[in-house]
């Protein structure tokens, strides 16, 4: 018995097992010992029975106020149904990205290497720069804030013909120098910096390279480090493609675009990954991130993290802050992102709390806003009730 536990394959095997057997056996005391959780769950079976085209839906709450630390999942790893769903699977979260970019910028205001509004000439790779000036933009007049809002008027590579040769090329390996050459092939800007929102990858693209100017290191290695994803415990999160995947997560789950037949394993995830996206992560890591960011883990300085909560724009033009949205969700004010594939997080600063919601098929996306409104309709009765 020894023998067979001491190999590397079979003792990762059976260490997922255990994991497993506890994340069971946690799942269950909890919702013995919190009534709130069986509703969780009730909410979540039904969204599943009623939608089962979603594939697979995964849910994550934190809400420190209540005791809740609450993963839960229905649903199958593919379309065949034959691997039933794991709870703690990641997934690629895409532009759930940029607040970790926007976070990892605000870490550096708060260092003192640049502020928000110095421009962005002199903090790019100086072919960056040179290249975007002689197609027209006045690099002098983009600041970082303008990046970060999306409101640079800088053109993004992400267009329908990008989407059309992503859709023919699947395994094509994109590089970040590529992706900023299909931008400059789009000529000169489409509006003055500052005057409205264009939502575009090419600024976070753009963000991440003067991440990596200032430190001296891959973006992806700083925004690890500026974070801190080891010591938040964020042990499921990692940049798909140019990380090592952690040893303590389990394997990707696959995610489905049904309207144009995409399976995220069967792509390269070169053509969303320099910053726009690139990260893969669970719920719970997902939620965690957020829930730490609002209360003051990552961020020390209060005035610098309320910049990437306050609006740039009248609220009436744009909801996007800095790397977020900030909307109206059942009444209540909240600090939202979502990725492509089918995630999304929201934080709620009333309740100081999290949700983080994944729906494997995208064209079922519309079911996280579904099942979130429901959750928190739940805890707000139950805080009512305990008042």
């Amino acid at each position: 018995m020894n023998n067979v536990i001491a190999n590397p394959i079979t003792m990762k095997i059976f260490n997922h097992f255990l994991a497993a057997l506890v994340l069971i056996s946690c799942s269950i005391s909890c919702t013995q010992e919190n009534p709130i959780l069986e509703k969780f769950e009730e909410v979540l079976q039904l969204s599943f029975q009623e939608h089962p085209g979603a594939y697979g839906i995964m849910l994550h709450v934190e809400s420190p106020g209540e005791n809740i630390s609450w993963t839960s999942c229905r649903g199958f790893d593919g379309k065949s149904e034959k691997r039933k769903l794991a709870c703690d699977q990641p997934v690629l979260i895409a532009s759930n990205t940029k607040t970790y970019v926007a976070a990892s910028i605000l870490k550096l205001v708060e260092m003192g290497m640049f502020s928000l509004d110095d421009p962005i000439k002199d903090l790019l790779l100086s072919k960056t720069s040179k290249d975007l000036i002689e197609v027209g933009y006045q690099l002098d007049s983009i600041t970082i804030r303008h990046l970060l809002s999306h409101t640079s008027g800088i053109h993004d590579y992400v267009t329908d013909s990008y989407f059309e040769f992503v859709h023919n090329n699947r395994l094509n390996e994109w590089s970040k120098a590529e992706q900023i050459n299909k931008t400059l092939e789009l000529g000169s800007p489409q509006i003055r910096p500052g005057v409205a929102h264009s939502y575009g990858d090419i600024n976070f693209v753009l963000l991440c390279e003067i991440i990596e100017k200032q430190m001296e290191i891959p973006f992806y290695n700083a925004i690890r480090k500026l974070i801190g994803f080891e010591n938040l415990g964020l042990t499921s999160t990692w940049f798909e493609g140019l990380e090592k995947q952690p040893e303590q997560s389990t394997f990707l789950a696959h995610q489905y675009w049904d309207k144009r037949n995409w399976d995220s394993k069967e792509m390269n995830p070169s053509w969303d990954l320099y910053g726009g996206g690139g990260l893969a992560s669970n719920t719970k890591d997902l939620a965690l991130f957020f829930q730490y960011l609002f209360e003051g883990k990552i961020i020390d300085d209060r005035s610098v993290l309320k910049e990437m909560y306050s609006f740039v724009l009248p609220k009436e033009e744009s909801v996007y802050c800095l790397g977020l949205q900030r909307i109206s969700f059942n009444g209540r004010d909240v600090y939202y992102h979502g990725g492509f594939w089918g995630t999304d997080v929201m934080y709620i600063p009333q309740y100081n709390m999290t949700i983080s919601a994944f729906t494997l098929n995208k064209d079922k996306r519309a079911l996280n806003a579904e099942i979130s409104e429901n959750i928190l309709k739940i805890i707000e009765t139950s805080i009512i009730q305990s008042e």
